[in-house]
């Protein structure tokens, strides 16, 4: 069973929280939401997006095989100075392709205020991705939803880290 939340949602955000979770919901986000946001995110500087009430960044990474330049809106969370992410595809049982691409190729940069810059990518393993699992479940309680949606498949925790700070 999940921990409380520690997060206070006001009732918008409860209901906007409910209709993301449902099947139709998370559709939308995959399938519309992530085709608006990157232009109201780059017009805004990162501070509007259609998962109202979320944090959203614009993730620039390259293709895992074309090599060429992509952008995902993704919903983060942050860990002193990292953002993390969590490849949900709203409990697809199949890892989004920015896991893949970022895989391949870890160097990403991101648009989101007071946090746009270069960024390297590493999954997150053991106690240290169920402390960042259980953050980002306060942070949406969805992610709960989409883990047992997505059956086998176990969901990625993502971790980014400035680039160049040498985390040895």
């Amino acid at each position: 069973m999940p921990a409380p939340r520690t997060r206070t949602l006001r009732p918008w955000e409860r209901q906007l929280e409910r209709v993301a979770q449902t099947r139709p919901g998370g559709w939308f986000f995959v399938n519309v939401g992530n085709r608006i946001d990157p232009t109201l995110l780059r017009l805004t500087g990162g501070r509007l997006s259609t998962a109202i009430g979320q944090p959203v960044l614009l993730l620039t990474h390259r293709g895992a095989r074309s090599g060429e330049q992509r952008s995902t809106p993704l919903v983060y969370g942050t860990d002193g100075g990292d953002i993390v992410l969590i490849g949900s595809k709203a409990g697809s049982d199949r890892h989004p392709a920015w896991y893949h691409n970022l895989r391949a190729h870890p160097r990403v940069q991101v648009l989101a205020p007071k946090r746009s810059g270069d960024y390297v990518a590493r999954e997150a393993e053991g106690a240290e991705r169920e402390r960042l699992w259980a953050k980002m479940v306060d942070l949406y309680a969805g992610y709960d939803t989409y883990q047992t949606r997505a059956g086998s498949r176990r969901i990625p925790v993502i971790v980014l880290s400035p680039a160049g700070i040498d985390r040895g």
